[in-house]
């Protein structure tokens, strides 16, 4: 179960994507919740993260820096830097990097009692 922590930027080791890179930064249990998933995505210019999706679980993403084009149950919105996504289980989504410079932005998913 996590306890309180801070996990700094600088000694989350970045994994090479086909897309970009990822920095997962914890995906376990709190005391409130079956888990608590935080990962920070980026994107190259021109990429997506993944096909357009659904998932029973709620959903954040936090844009960092760069800009996302984020394709929400059939509307395509621009993100700047800044801004928050938030998803409600089953809505259709993904996000998609319009360039011309990197993305990053944070993912996070929680996952309440009986729905791991």
């Amino acid at each position: 179960m996590m306890q309180s922590a801070i996990h700094h930027w600088d000694r989350i080791t970045p994994e090479p994507t086909k897309t970009g890179q990822r920095r997962a930064i914890f995906r376990d249990a709190t005391a409130t919740l079956d888990r608590l998933s935080i990962h920070v995505t980026t994107l190259d210019p021109g990429k997506a993260a993944h096909d357009p999706h659904r998932h029973p679980e709620e959903e954040m993403i936090i844009l960092k820096e760069g800009a996302l084009d984020a394709l929400h149950n059939g509307q395509t919105i621009r993100m700047e830097a800044g801004s928050v996504l938030l998803l409600a289980p089953d809505d259709l989504h993904g996000v998609s990097n319009p360039g011309p410079e990197t993305a990053s932005y944070y993912v996070i998913k929680w996952f309440p009692p009986g729905m791991k």
